[in-house]
């Protein structure tokens, strides 16, 4: 699991730009456990962009590590958006989507990607589950990775993010 130890003093070098500006929200469906309805409300937090499905192995190995970073800095101002692009038929049951969530301990905003339109957006061909983004609080990309692992290097751009934050 990942390190819920303070950050150290030590200056971090500031993680690259990747993209000046993140990829819209495309033909989504709907946010469940949310208060807002966009990236853009936001503005000013950093945000991990996890895109994932419920029936996606992979994805559930990741979300203990995501779920230890969310509470070891969300009260410093991270938030997570996951993005729920579904890969087969049942995986696009609201219901289902709504019991996974609950029963994988899943706390954040979700967005519903049903038709999987903000996923080939952000991602282009081909497209993978899990992908990781952490966008900076100017809504930059900073970070982004393909599958499980790089915890720590997510963890440690997140604190360095946190750290530009005015």
């Amino acid at each position: 699991m990942t390190s819920t130890a303070p950050a150290t003093t030590a200056p971090i070098d500031p993680p690259p730009v990747l993209r000046e500006t993140h990829p819209p929200l495309k033909g989504i469906d709907g946010w469940l456990q949310a208060d807002v309805t966009s990236l853009e409300e936001l503005r000013g937090k950093v945000v991990i962009v996890e895109f994932w499905t419920f029936g996606c192995y992979n994805c559930k190995n990741r979300l203990p590590y995501t779920q230890d970073i969310y509470a070891a800095y969300r009260d410093q101002g991270l938030e997570i958006v996951g993005i729920h692009s579904p890969e087969f038929a049942y995986e696009k049951e609201v219901d289902a989507i709504v019991e996974a969530l609950d029963r994988l301990g899943v706390s954040w905003p979700v967005v519903l990607d049903t038709d999987r339109r903000t996923f080939r957006e952000w991602q282009g061909s081909p497209a993978y589950w899990p992908r990781t983004y952490l966008l900076d609080h100017l809504g930059r990309v900073r970070f982004d990775h393909i599958g499980e692992g790089a915890y720590k290097a997510l963890e440690d751009t997140v604190v360095a993010l946190l750290a530009e934050v005015p």
